[in-house]
């Protein structure tokens, strides 16, 4: 009797856990949240950064695991199991435009912060300290400025069951991508993404955007024939006569095409860092966020 008795407190236990899994609500991955970047006006101090690191005499970048050392020791008030987040300012290196207004908008947003990984402190000297890389977003180099370390909130993701892609305007602000995550400029599901809306227009961590495109605008650099989207009567353009309607339709009085949705990880004063959780085909820089 007590064999069974066991076994079916064991059944209870584990249908426990499962329920309590099913219910647990998902939220991105750490590397979503502390490799993501940011855009922002507001002023990064630069004062203290990477000097070089082990076997510097044939090594230029650092990883996972490898140790460097920081111009932060114990006068400067270092201490052993001090972590810093490692990040870079970034420029696109190809410097094309791919949609309108994309670099005059990404300029009033700001610079953009490379998240390069995180380092923890080991050793103390009185000038500079040994670091050991805990987390690596991407190469580690020499002058990479390095900044305290703080916990990022990781916000509630919802389920792409119910997105909805023919969903109205929501009526909330509107805003564009600008670009994507090193300067991606065609991005899909689990991409960072970077909009011109921020703080000091109230969007804040766990917000949603939708994305969406509206019919026939021709934004982005892409290769399109003009009017593709359209046709009048009797032409034989951009369709060559395969259909065509009577009357001249654009944009501006034709559905939108719902693309996605992403939630916002983190803000600066004029932009947000989102992550596309859902994505229903290629989004580019230039298509449309609004808040829903």
């Amino acid at each position: 009797m007590r064999g069974k008795i066991v076994f079916a407190g064991l059944v209870l236990a584990f249908s426990g856990a499962a329920a309590s899994a099913q219910e647990a609500v998902p939220v991105p991955i750490e590397n979503d949240l502390y490799c993501s970047g940011m855009v922002t006006t507001e002023s990064v101090p630069r004062s203290s950064y990477v000097i070089t690191g082990e076997g510097s005499n044939y090594r230029i970048t650092f990883d996972y695991g490898d140790y460097l050392y920081i111009n932060r020791g114990s006068n400067q008030g270092a201490k052993v199991g001090d972590e810093f987040a490692v990040i870079r300012p970034e420029i696109d290196p190809i410097a094309i435009q791919w949609a309108k207004w994309q670099y005059s908008i990404l300029h009033k947003m700001g610079t953009v912060w490379a998240d390069e990984g995180r380092v923890k402190v080991v050793v103390v000297q009185r000038n500079t300290s040994i670091a050991i890389v805990a987390r690596a977003c991407d190469t580690i180099q020499r002058g990479d400025t390095i900044v305290p370390f703080e916990q990022r909130t990781a916000p509630p993701m919802k389920s792409e069951a119910n997105f909805d892609r023919f969903a109205p305007p929501s009526g909330k602000a509107k805003a564009m991508i600008i670009v994507g995550k090193k300067f991606q400029q065609e991005v899909g599901t689990n991409d960072i993404v970077y909009v011109n809306l921020g703080r000091d227009q109230g969007v804040h961590v766990g917000d949603y955007f939708r994305i969406f495109r509206y019919t026939g605008t021709e934004h982005e650099t892409a290769f399109q024939t003009t009017r593709t989207a359209f046709d009048v009567e009797g032409s034989e353009g951009p369709t060559f006569g395969l259909g065509s309607v009577p009357k001249k339709w654009d944009w501006s009085n034709t559905p939108r095409e719902v693309l996605g949705e992403g939630v916002v990880v983190r803000t600066g004063p004029n932009s947000s860092t989102v992550l596309l959780t859902f994505t229903l085909r290629e989004i580019y820089a230039g298509d449309y966020v609004e808040i829903e």
